[in-house]
This record gives structure tokens, sequence and C-alpha cells, in this order.
């Protein structure tokens, strides 16, 4: 369970989350970026109210960056092959929870947001499916139950 541990211990997947929503420039600087990107559509449904469009890893790790992907990997603990699909899979519902009434908050947005929790409850809702990289999300964070 030590790599368990180092994953939600000092970083891991939801400390590279969390950085990423909270970090420098916040969720409006990440925004931005993944506007810039190309994914101006696919942000602009996960801050609104409707329903979050899908994002393919590949797309979110261009938007991102190399370097960017390389470091929120580095923090989670997990290589970035396995990053990128959760991250695809669970940011767009982070940004949706950050942004209930469909308005970006300025400052540390993800301030106060379970982010972890969050992450936990999705990957449960993925079992149902076992292919989903938020399954594969569930057992790193210790859910799997099998």
């Amino acid at each position: 369970m030590d790599d368990v541990s180092k994953m939600l211990g000092g970083g891991g997947i939801v400390g590279a989350i969390s950085g990423l929503v909270g970090g420098e420039g916040g969720l409006q600087g990440l925004v931005g970026t993944l506007s810039d990107g190309g994914l101006g559509d696919v942000v602009g449904s996960w801050v609104g109210t409707g329903p979050n469009k899908a994002v393919e890893p590949a797309k979110l790790a261009s938007a991102l960056g190399p370097a960017k992907v390389q470091e929120l990997a580095g923090q989670s603990g997990i290589s970035v092959d396995a990053f990128l699909p959760m991250l695809a899979s669970a940011l767009p519902a982070v940004v949706d929870a950050i942004t209930p009434d469909g308005q970006v908050p300025g400052g540390d947005a993800a301030a106060g947001l379970d982010i972890g929790g969050l992450l936990e409850g999705l990957s449960s809702a993925a079992k149902a499916g076992p292919s989903s990289p938020l399954a594969a999300l569930g057992d790193l964070l210790g859910g799997s139950k099998g």
C-alpha cells in the first residue's frame, strides 16, 4: 500500500489535480490555457450549467503542453500514459464542481473542495464500466473492493 499512500500523500493524483485547478493562475488560468489550446467549447461545457463534454487525453495533453503534463504525472507518481486518461475523465467533473453557477471564480477556486472525495465518488460511479479510466483511478485511491 506504500504506492497508494505515496499517490495520495504529499502530492499524488489528488494533489496533481488540486494543483492544476488551484495553482498558479488558478482555475481562470487553466480555463484560459485550455481555451487557447483549442478546447474552448469543451471547457465551456464544464464551466456551464449543461452537460459536460468529454475531452480526449491527447487533446488535453496538447492543450496543457508536454512540460505541464510531465510535471502533473510526476506529482501523481504514475506514468503519463496512465495519468492522462484519468485526468481527462476527472477534470470535467472537478471543474464542474468548482463552477456550480456557470462562472469561473477568482483566486484559489479549489479551496475547500474535497477533490479526493469527489474523485472517489467518480471512481465508484465508474465501477459499472471497469475499462473506464476512472475505475483505474478508484483502484489507485484504494477504492477497489473486488
